[in-house]
């Protein structure tokens, strides 16, 4: 009986969603409505994600502009932003809030290609681990006679080669998200 690799694949293309959906999260040359993703913002004792109760219009390169449905939520929101890892000061007009993003220096640029590459290798590590999963998925089905000797090891190679397909996958993923923040 041959394994079937569907299940693993599908945990391996969600990884790689993650991945990329957290590689939004990190601030490139460019304003970015994603940065904001991670920032939950205390509505009313819920945490709540910005996106959620504000609009968010990013009116040129620079800038992000975030009006709350709720004008009484103006002042959590940029509590919120202020209290979380953007380094990027709010500007609270009673109406919206502006985030004016600054040009990224050198350094930051450096620190945040780092960051992504630290992103890479976890993502990584996400994938091996399935690649483990399903190793010990056949190693269990040979045990229990469900496949052969020969069929484990084929399952394997095939499960390998999925797994090096998908961090291909990522280094392109990374290569091109460094490039983005290398932009000057």
């Amino acid at each position: 009986m041959k394994a079937d690799l569907k299940e693993f694949e599908e945990r391996m293309k969600k990884q790689i969603s993650g991945y990329e959906h957290m590689l939004s999260t990190v601030r490139a040359g460019r304003a970015n409505p994603a940065i904001l993703d991670k920032i939950h913002v205390d509505y009313y004792g819920t945490p709540t994600l910005i996106n959620q109760m504000a609009e968010i219009k990013i009116p040129d390169a620079r800038t992000i502009v975030i009006s709350p449905w709720d004008a009484t939520s103006i002042k959590s929101i940029e509590k919120a932003i202020n209290a979380s890892d953007l380094g990027i000061n709010p500007m609270n007009d009673g109406k919206f809030i502006r985030l004016n993003l600054p040009a990224l220096t050198e350094e930051k640029r450096k620190d945040l290609t780092k960051q992504v590459a630290k992103m890479s290798e976890e993502a990584k590590v996400h994938l091996r681990n399935i690649r483990r999963d399903a190793n010990e998925k056949f190693k269990d089905m040979k045990k229990k006679s469900e496949m052969s000797e020969d069929e484990q090891k084929k399952s394997e190679k095939e499960v390998q080669d999925l797994l090096d397909k998908y961090i291909k996958e990522i280094d392109a993923i990374t290569v091109k998200k460094d490039k983005e923040i290398m932009e000057i």
